[in-house]
């Protein structure tokens, strides 16, 4: 999941509640749109699986199904994706969503940080923004390691630094004189920016019981219709949350101004942007034989 989870870094309850109430059903009438804005990110995540071969692949922090059921397609008749994911309202379009086209996959409501998944059965753990807002990284990524098989492989796509995504910030940096209240990002909080620094991404994976991690910068291009850039913006991230809360006139004057803030990425029909991003790989390290 990825521009709502920005909110104020906090983890455990404030997640659960977050989740589980109208950011959950944002994601969830939104699904189509979001889907298509990072689309050519979803690709990198599905060329981690092997084409039409037996296996189990797990998706953290799924959402609403998009990436689970693509997946689970490269994977055909022989194998199976499951996707975990804190949010009910978007476990349950996501079963939807499986369930009308017919997909081989299956889906679990709960936190992949503390999840009691069946040891050692997971052939390849993959995740689209998903792994950013664990409370305890080296806690999730060992529980992780634990749900895969030896020599598993891991891929999961995460943004890098945010000077290097200003699109994601756009509309707080101009709303924030409207709205004075909006909570301040924080280095290495759980949030959309959470994995920015590689070499932090690579000790906690390694902490974790991962290996052959290689990290490599994915500058991905997003295209948006002009005509959902308003939605988009007040809907999610922290002015989306702001929004909920203010009178009319307010939010009608934010609206205005965060929209003009928007104008350079706008091309005629098309909003455009880059989304810098990291492509993580690692696989599961084997056992050390006892003696």
């Amino acid at each position: 999941m990825e521009p709502d989870r920005t909110a104020d870094g906090t983890a455990g309850d404030a997640q659960e509640a977050r989740w589980n109430g109208p950011s959950g059903n944002a994601w969830v009438e939104a699904q189509d749109m979001v889907d298509a804005l990072f689309a050519p990110l979803e690709e990198l995540i599905v060329d981690v699986v092997p084409a039409g071969q037996r296996g189990r692949v797990l998706d953290v922090g799924c959402g609403t199904g998009g990436t689970t059921v693509a997946v689970a397609r490269r994977l055909g008749t022989e194998g199976r994706c499951v996707g975990v994911d804190i949010s009910g309202p978007m476990v349950e379009a996501a079963r939807a969503r499986a369930a009308r086209e017919g997909a081989r996959a299956s889906f679990v409501r709960a936190d992949a940080q503390d999840h009691v998944f069946e040891p050692a059965v997971f052939d390849v753990v993959v995740s689209r923004f998903g792994v950013m807002f664990f409370e305890d990284p080296v806690r999730a990524f060992t529980n992780l390691r634990r749900a895969a098989k030896d020599d598993a492989r891991l891929r999961f796509v995460v943004w890098r630094d945010i000077a290097e995504n200003p699109f994601m910030t756009t509309a707080e940096r101009a709303a924030a004189a409207l709205l004075p209240d909006l909570p301040e990002r924080r280095p290495d909080a759980p949030g959309q920016f959470a994995f920015a620094d590689a070499d932090r991404v690579r000790r906690l994976l390694e902490e974790s019981g991962w290996t052959g991690i290689g990290i490599r910068p994915v500058d991905a291009a997003c295209v948006l219709p002009e005509a959902e850039l308003v939605p988009y913006f007040s809907r999610f991230g922290p002015v989306g949350i702001a929004l909920r809360e203010t009178d009319e006139p307010t939010r009608a004057r934010v609206v205005e101004t965060v929209r003009a803030a928007f104008d350079p990425f706008v091309h005629g029909t098309e909003v455009r942007f880059t989304a810098a991003c990291w492509q993580i790989d690692a696989h599961a390290r084997r056992p050390t034989p006892a003696g």
